[in-house]
């Protein structure tokens, strides 16, 4: 069996591959031209295929994606060619619902206005200084201060795409006490974190329902621009829109004018159509508005978890059997 990974892994990573496969013929190759003219005889490949490597391969049966998403990885003539692809998918679930729990804890406490408050050594709680209570005797009324401040287990998380990363921001929403609603245009088991799960038919009705939107959905070229004016228009005007899936997902120009017109609250988004996002977009200057950069999946836990599943794959495929995270090349996912 011929291995060839393109780019280059580096020693370490090199001798755990050649640990699972000693008797493996392994071409570790620095250059595209390199990694091509190694492809005549290559059973298995690791990291970026081109066209040329593929034209090149006369017995190519797995292909692995170093990438989860693949909007970027297929072309015409590896979707059509017989050769198995496979994806890093289910590595990066935990994480990412991590960095979407911190965007919901912020917004539903005023995080986001409180940082920009204490840059200016400005103390006053979100709701007036005046409403405060002086505690006395406790609080004998609900103040505009209370209700500026959200409580999770009275709100609804929408999620949109209930793979592995959906599933656990479900799943972490629930644990606060959140209903959970969600769409997906595959699934129709409903984990029990999730109190209600269609297909995207019944996506208006998640977005007039819910406090919360987190867009969990790879980039296919059915969710392009999935969100623009008409579904923000469906949004309550107090629901927070938090987009860690694709950036090619939200419309952004129609995102700041459903921000400007007030048809939700705010938005939280670690990826965009364009990145980085030019200096001059009007998102930087927007105070209801989270933003990171495309870091939503950093962690040390990721890269053994990458390693592990190529190992999984290689062990699978010299003893021929089933690879795990085979991906679907027409859908990308």
């Amino acid at each position: 069996m011929k291995l060839v990974i393109y780019p280059a892994v580096e020693a370490e990573r090199l001798a755990q591959i050649l640990a699972v496969a000693p008797d493996a013929t392994v071409a570790n190759m620095e250059t595209p031209e390199a990694a091509v003219s190694e492809m005549a005889d290559a059973d298995a490949f690791l990291g970026k295929l081109t066209p040329e490597m593929l034209a090149a391969a006369e017995q190519l049966r797995w292909v692995q994606s170093p990438t989860a998403s693949l909007e970027h990885y297929v072309f015409p003539e590896l979707v059509a060619h017989p050769c198995t692809l496979t994806n890093m998918r289910g590595l990066y679930y935990d994480v990412i619902a991590d960095h979407v729990f911190s965007y919901i804890l912020c917004f539903a406490r005023n995080l986001h206005l409180y940082i920009r408050q204490q840059m200016r050594t400005h103390w006053e709680p979100i709701g007036g200084e005046e409403e405060r209570a002086t505690f006395a005797a406790g609080p004998g009324v609900i103040s505009s201060i209370d209700r500026s401040h959200s409580h999770l287990s009275d709100c609804t998380l929408g999620v949109v795409g209930l793979g592995s990363i959906g599933t656990e921001i479900a799943r972490r929403g629930h644990a606060f006490g959140m209903r959970v609603l969600a769409v997906d245009p595959v699934r129709t088991d409903s984990p029990s974190e999730v109190d209600s799960l269609t297909s995207l038919d019944g996506l208006d009705d998640l977005l007039a329902a819910s406090d919360f939107v987190a867009i969990a959905a790879p980039h296919t070229p059915e969710t392009v621009k999935m969100f623009r004016r008409d579904q923000l228009r469906q949004m309550k005007s107090t629901a927070y829109l938090i987009n860690i899936g694709r950036g090619v997902i939200v419309d952004l120009n129609d995102l700041v004018e459903g921000l400007q017109a007030g048809d939700l609250a705010g938005a939280a988004l670690d990826v965009f159509e364009e990145e980085p996002l030019p200096p001059d977009h009007p998102l930087w200057g927007m105070e209801n508005v989270l933003m990171t950069p495309h870091v939503a999946a950093a962690s040390v836990h990721i890269a053994p978890r990458h390693l592990a599943v190529f190992l999984e794959n290689l062990q699978r495929f010299l003893t021929g059997a089933d690879l795990v995270n085979i991906a679907d090349k027409q859908l990308w996912f």
